[in-house]
């Protein structure tokens, strides 16, 4: 009997769905003994958000400051476990506050360590650089990144800003003012990301997790939109000066997050389409360098 770990963190009940589907062809499997666990926090998060409590939670997730967990129950952290499919979401181009905290506690690097990880990300649209700084949270903890699965609100850049805040701010995943689309990973993706789940499986069970991310990438888990690959590292530059800013100055913290609300919907409203044309213009004179980011950010 093999075990395998499944952990998510949700707040909306999305990344949940996600991993529910994700393991069917596990749970399944006769051979296979699976368990969910799910990152609780001692103090949590709201949800659905308010404005204030939101963009208070910006510099701590972008500069991966951990808060307190509740730990982890003693029979999983004494359990010796085969697979981890670990699930998170992205919080200011970054991974989330309790994703980043478990990563970095003592229970993740006994659970993570000389262990084959499969990383699934539900997000917005921009994940890449959240996901380079999982990778490197998951080597601290010796853990073996085997594959990657990334899954995203398929709608256009700016729709997806005005559905997911509304989404965040009412806790009511519908469609805002009856014409807009759903918000989040569609039903569709999460339904059929089981797929996923049957390679994963596939490759566990014939011991041949190190071929494992070229056939998720086959089946489509992971796509790269070059713009947004982009407007990430760009916006992480700029994210770092504000985090750095607003958390060395706790006395003006409220005032300075006021600021950094109003330079956000400028850089998205104003800044971004600028980038966006720009990006068309010089597309064809960057292809050889985009090819070669696609692959590096389609791998693990």
């Amino acid at each position: 009997m093999k075990n395998v770990l499944v952990i998510y963190y949700t707040q909306s009940g999305q990344l949940e769905s996600i991993a529910k589907n994700i393991a069917k062809p596990f749970l399944n499997s006769d051979e296979i003994n699976i368990t969910f666990y799910e990152i609780q926090l001692e103090k949590p998060f709201p949800f659905p958000w308010n404005k204030d409590s939101f963009f208070d939670a910006f510099p701590e997730s972008f500069l991966q400051i951990p808060t307190a967990l509740k730990p982890v129950p003693e029979e999983i952290l004494n359990t010796k476990f085969d697979l981890v499919l670990f699930h998170y979401q992205v919080w200011y181009l970054s991974p989330s506050i309790p994703i980043n905290s478990f990563l970095k506690s003592d229970d993740a690097k006994k659970l993570l360590n000389n262990t084959p990880v499969i990383t699934i990300s539900g997000s917005r649209n921009m994940w890449i650089m959240a996901q380079e700084k999982v990778k490197v949270l998951l080597k601290e903890a010796n853990a073996n990144l085997v594959g990657n699965v990334a899954l995203v609100d398929r709608v256009g850049n700016l729709i997806s800003v005005i559905t997911i805040v509304e989404w965040m701010f009412s806790g009511v995943k519908k469609k805002y003012l009856g014409i807009f689309p759903l918000p989040g990973v569609s039903e569709k993706d999460i339904q059929e990301s089981s797929q996923f789940g049957e390679i994963m499986l596939d490759s566990f069970n014939n011991n041949n997790l190190a071929d494992l991310q070229p056939k998720l990438v086959n089946a489509g888990a992971v796509k790269i939109s070059s713009y947004l690959v982009t407007v990430d590292k760009t916006a992480n530059k700029i994210f770092d000066k504000w985090s750095n800013i607003i958390y060395k100055n706790q006395k003006n913290r409220k005032q300075l997050l006021k600021v950094f609300n109003v330079y956000l919907f400028l850089a998205i409203w104003l800044i971004s389409p600028i980038v966006y044309i720009l990006h068309l213009i010089t597309y064809p004179l960057k292809l050889k360098s985009i090819k070669k980011e696609t692959q590096y950010y389609q791998g693990v």
